[in-house]
Parts: C-alpha cells; structure tokens; sequence
C-alpha cells in the first residue's frame, strides 16, 4: 500500500468516524430542544407563577435559532399533576415535573426518581437589617426614575429585552426597583448561569470550614487511578472552568449548542454528576479555560457529599449557612432525578434575594459582623483566569485584568472593580464594591448582539446617579 493511499484511507476513515458522531449527537437534538423548554416552562409556571405561553414566547424569541423550530415545538401543561410535555414534531418528547416547594421540577427521564425531603426550616433572622419594607421601593430621585424608564424600554422590537425585574441597592438599601407585570418583590426569578455564583459561594464556605480545600486534588475516588490526569483536578479548577474535562462548551446558549455533550448532561442523563464525572480529559488540568456547566454540577455534587450525602443536607447547609444569614427567603434549587444538584442553572430567587447574595461580595464575604465567605474569597473570586476571554474569575465574572471581555465592559462604563454573576438570556447580579453599589437585572433577552438586554446603558445610567461619596444625583 503506498504512502498516498495510506493517507487518504486514515481522511476517510477520519470524516466517516466524525460524521457518525455527528449523527449520533443529530438525534439528541430533539431531546436536547424539548428538555430545555419543559424544564423553563415547569420551573417558571410552578415556582415563578408566570404564564407558560409567556414563558414559551419570551423564550424561544430570546434563543438564537430556537424562533426557527418554535412552531414545530408542541408543549401541554398538567395543571392537575404539575406537569410538563414538550415534544417536537411530535419527536424528542420530553416530561418536566414540580417537585414540590423549594425543590422545583426535574425531567423525569423514565428511570427511578430519588425522594427528596426538605427539612423544616428554623426560618433564622437575617444578621442585617432588611434591604427594604414591603413595598415596591420607587426610585429616590430623578435620574433613578430615568434608568429604569431605559432599562424597561423596548428599543428594538427585533429583539426585545423583555426586562422583568431590576433592584439596585446602595449602602445595604434599595434606592430603586422595578419589576415587569405579573412579578413582585417575591417572584422567584430564574438565575440560569447565575446560579453557578451561588455554589461558588457554598464551595467557599466548605473551604472556610476546611472541609474542601482549594489547591487540593478533588475527592473523586473514580479520577484516582494510576496514570489518569484528571487525578490532579483541583476545585479552584472546577471553579475557573480550566479542570480540562472533555464535555464541549456551554458559552452559547443556542439551538447549535445542542451538539454538545453537557447539553446531554443536562437534558438526556438521570444522573449528571456520574454523566460529568465519567468524561475523559481534553487536556491537563489548568492549561486552558473551556466554560462549560459540567464543572459545576460536579462542584455542586462535592459541596453535597461534604455536607452529609443527600440532596436535603445539602439544602439545609445552604439555608444555615448562606440564604438565611443573608436574609433570601425565596429561593428554590432544582436537583435531577437522581438528587444531584443542578447547580450550574437551576437557582430561583427573588430579585431582592439576588441582591441580597450580591452584597456579600462588597464587605469581602463579612455579613453582619459574621463571617460567610473564607477571608479574601471575595478578591480570589474576582482575580481573572489565564486565557478566559469574556473575563472570568472564580465562579464571578470580573473587570480585572486586560481580557477582552473586561475591557469590552470597561470601555461602556463599568467600573474596573466590578465583579458579577451572569446568566444566559440578560441575568445579572452586578456588584461594584467602589460604588457600595449592587445591580440586579432579569429578564429574557438575546445574548447577542452585547448591547441587546441593555445592561450596558442601565450600569452607565445607575453609576452617574450616584457616588462613591454616597450621593445621589438629583437628591435634594
């Protein structure tokens, strides 16, 4: 055999092999497509209280490439059973259903589902004085009122923001508020990626009590055989994406993204911590950033195996140690049919609550004369990952250093210092130390183009109404 034929016989063995797995991962697509809309609709009908058809429409208009097969997308809501079919096509059907309170929904894949019973919370006070009364707080002057005047409009009816809630809180207060019709102060509002922020901080304080350690391979006795790479994984590399595990990218919430393994993950396995965990490594942990939500949901299984092995001590840790010292009283986190924690999507909170979260981050991790967050933790999270392009910390967002994502930002007025949690489709819990400042922003809006949601405008428009110096513009 010559060397020519050699060659192209290993290009066509190559292109088969790869076109084989592309119509392998072709036929998850259904599944993937009509998972993520069951998922969105149970959670956001039964524990947000919103209207599904709303749900559907804010959805799939959002989506890149989802507007194509909407009207091929068939979903039918059980109000009776708290239930949720999505098929399309009449292909791929998928069944999301509520789980109860403070659990919310989970795909039930057909398989054995584990019970989860929540304790009974001690509903403990806050260690501060609350953000605000009951009442919708109207802004304090002026230019507040012109912010979330912007921040509501809809510019661009090709792409609409369909912005729900904004709480800005100045100096531990809220000084302006705004919510969209049908929620309130206690809506519980969906985080998506946001919630990757929220296990961060619970992987925080298991360092701060040593029962993780950061720079420590994790405790996954699977990855500790002889000669396997992933053995040198450690959690400060779950938390900056770089644990180098082989599960493609969550960076594009899209209909393309459904190719992806993690989406998968997400939507076809019963047990995603085991689906997460058994993935190969890409490359040597800490050599390159891939943000993907496999890194979190096997966070969050390590945050539930230190706090006792069960979903429900894992909910009765976070309660104890981070949503009730804190104030969060709406807060609801969703687990898989085998009670792993979706940690990398499925938080609902209050819009308040959010801000609450945010104002741990500007007193580095101090609430109340309490420590929550190991000392320092709140800085680390914001330190920039190598080669993390958009601008990622650990577990936040950052401004600091010169990735492209931070200078993005930074040249259309935030403040160097700012450091956020994001989710896909316009969630943001924005938190300005500099400025006392904490912006919170939901809504379901496109990803691209950047200025689409208009956060941009609303961090320019809240800054200049206020100062360091803890003035408002326009106050009398």
């Amino acid at each position: 055999m010559t060397r020519r034929n050699l060659i192209l016989i290993l290009a066509a063995t190559t292109a088969l092999s790869a076109l084989a797995l592309s119509a392998a991962r072709a036929r998850d697509v259904p599944k993937v497509a009509t998972g993520f809309v069951a998922g969105v609709l149970c959670t956001e009908t039964f524990v947000s209280g919103l209207d599904p058809a709303r749900v559907f429409a804010e959805t799939t208009s959002a989506m890149p490439g989802a507007g194509l097969i909407a009207w091929l997308l068939d979903y039918r809501v059980d109000r009776a059973r708290k239930g949720v079919t999505v098929t399309l096509f009449g292909f791929g059907r998928s069944y999301a259903v509520y789980r109860g309170d403070g659990l919310g929904c989970y795909l039930d894949l057909g398989g054995a589902v584990t019970a989860i019973v929540l304790p009974q919370s001690e509903a403990r006070p806050a260690l501060l004085p609350d953000i605000a009364g009951r009442a919708i707080v109207e802004p304090q002057t002026p230019q507040l009122a012109v912010a979330l005047d912007r921040a509501f409009a809809e510019p661009d009816r090709s792409t609409p923001r369909n912005t729900r809630a904004v709480v800005i809180l100045k100096d531990g207060r809220i000084i302006a508020e705004r919510y969209a019709e049908g929620i309130g102060v206690d809506t519980p509002l969906l985080g998506f990626s946001a919630t990757k922020s929220v296990v961060s901080a619970l992987a925080g304080i298991l360092v701060r009590k040593g029962a993780l350690r950061l720079h420590e391979p994790v405790p996954i006795a699977a990855w500790h055989q002889p000669g396997d790479p992933r053995r040198a994984i450690t959690l400060d590399h779950l938390l900056r994406h770089t644990a180098g595990l082989k599960l493609g990218s969550s960076l594009q919430a899209s209909l393309a993204s459904a190719l992806e393994p993690v989406n998968r993950m997400k939507f076809m396995e019963p047990d995603m911590a085991a689906y997460a965990v058994s993935m190969p490594a890409e490359s040597v942990p800490g050599a390159a950033w891939n943000y993907h939500d496999g890194n979190t949901v096997i966070l969050a299984h390590l945050i539930r195996q230190a706090t006792g092995g069960s979903a429900a001590h894992m909910i009765a840790f976070a309660r104890q140690e981070l949503f009730e010292p804190l104030g969060m009283r709406n807060v609801t986190l969703e687990f898989d049919a085998s009670g792993n924690a979706e940690g990398s999507s499925q938080l609902l909170a209050s819009a308040r609550d959010w801000a609450r979260f945010g104002r741990l981050y500007l007193n580095d991790g101090m609430t109340g004369g309490k420590r929550i967050l190991p000392e320092g933790w709140a800085k680390y999270a914001a330190t920039p990952t190598p080669n993390a392009w958009i601008g990622q910390g650990a577990g936040f967002w950052t401004n600091h250093g010169d990735s492209f994502g931070a200078t993005y930002r930074t040249e259309r007025g935030w403040p160097r210092d700012a450091i956020f949690a994001k989710g896909t489709l316009g969630q943001y819990v924005i938190g300005v130390p500099s400025e006392r400042l904490v912006i919170v922003r939901f809504g379901r809006s496109p990803n691209w183009p950047p200025e689409a949601d208009g956060v941009f405008e609303l961090v320019r428009d809240v800054v200049g109404a206020t100062d360091s110096k803890g003035k408002l513009a326009g106050a009398n």
